[in-house]
């Protein structure tokens, strides 16, 4: 297993995090440990979670996957592995059950990590990340930033301070974002500079061979500046990029068993790019899911990419793709595709 740097925290981390949004929804208890054993087996010292998992949201389930990976975590040498989790940010209607609607504010970020460490059975995390911006900004599917839709949110430098404050206690030893736009890790970093307050280590977006705007839209220049690492999530385009959908449109899956859960991989031309990946992955004699992991590994902002998996063959096919190093013919071919098709899914 490679290990990389972690932005500018001084942490090193497996290129493979593994990521649990299943857990406790489509996977047990004892599945979640399965997982779990069998990732640190193969080398990954790197797991990420949130406390509004696991996914699809609901008030039944939420904190299951903490509680899941925390009843696993009491039992391992904790110093030897990264554990990230996350503060729900405000703008969702369905996450209202989150502490009666889930604020990136003082108050809120400290019943937040105060509930996340107790579910975790672990007194700190190794990264702390705002799971989307306390303001409004497209995501999720929506394109074009509209104004109107601008709404009242918590001050960036407050929500820092808020962190800060984590991080001075000792419950939280770095800090990071996730689903960020370029002005929001420039504001935070700002915010850093201005008043002496933590500097963002990482960026948790969105990134995989159908949603290439972290490279186009100018967070790659931002984060490479600003030394803020990427961890890559959906790598797998919500297993479209396995191409299992393709052999079987009933396949198991998060697509199947929510159907209203993952459309932004329904939009206009997601399913022609889809099959043109795994038929080039296929031609290369490439599983097209290890061609699609490894695709976002080769981008030196990116520090360890996030996978999930229901199965343990998934889990280890998955891991093994962090062994495969892309040839130059094959990155063209697919730069050629993304010509055809340029980010159907975002």
């Amino acid at each position: 297993m490679e290990y990389r740097r972690l932005g500018n925290s001084g942490l090193e981390v497996s290129a493979i995090c593994l990521g649990t949004m299943t857990f406790g929804e489509q996977n047990t208890e004892a599945e979640a440990h399965q997982q779990l054993d069998r990732a640190v087996a193969s080398g990954i010292n790197f797991i990420d979670t949130a406390e509004m998992y696991p996914v699809p949201p609901c008030a039944e389930t939420q904190g299951r996957t903490e509680s899941f990976v925390g009843s696993w975590l009491k039992h391992q040498k904790r110093d030897d592995l990264i554990v990230a989790t996350k503060v729900t940010g405000a703008g969702r209607a369905s996450l209202n059950h989150v502490r009666g609607g889930p604020r990136v504010t003082r108050d809120q970020v400290h019943k937040a990590i105060d509930d996340s460490l107790q579910r975790l059975q672990t007194d700190y995390v190794d990264l702390y990340q705002i799971h989307w911006p306390d303001r409004y900004v497209p995501k999720f599917g929506d394109v074009y930033y509209d104004p109107a839709r601008r709404q009242d949110a918590e001050p960036i430098e407050a929500q820092l301070a808020a962190l800060a404050e984590l991080v001075e206690g000792g419950k939280v030893r770095h800090i990071g974002l996730s689903n960020e736009t370029p002005f929001g890790v420039m504001t935070f970093a700002e915010a850093a500079r201005q008043h002496g307050l933590p500097m963002v280590t990482s960026l948790q977006n969105a990134y995989h061979l159908m949603n290439r705007s972290f490279e186009t839209g100018g967070l790659a220049e931002v984060c490479t500046e600003l030394d803020v690492a990427l961890l890559p999530y959906s790598p797998l385009a919500f297993g479209h990029l396995t191409g299992k959908y393709l052999d079987d449109p009933n396949a198991a899956g998060r697509i199947t068993e929510f159907p209203t859960f993952g459309q932004r991989y329904e939009k206009t031309n997601a399913a022609a790019a889809t099959r043109a990946y795994v038929e080039l992955a296929r031609e290369h004699g490439l599983s097209p899911a290890q061609m699609a992991i490894a695709f976002t590994l080769r981008r030196p902002e990116v520090a360890s990419t996030i996978i999930g998996a229901t199965s343990l063959a998934q889990l280890d096919e998955n891991i093994a793709a962090g062994e495969l190093a892309l040839s130059d013919d094959l990155l063209k071919a697919i730069d050629e595709i993304d010509a055809r098709y340029p980010n159907p899914t975002v």
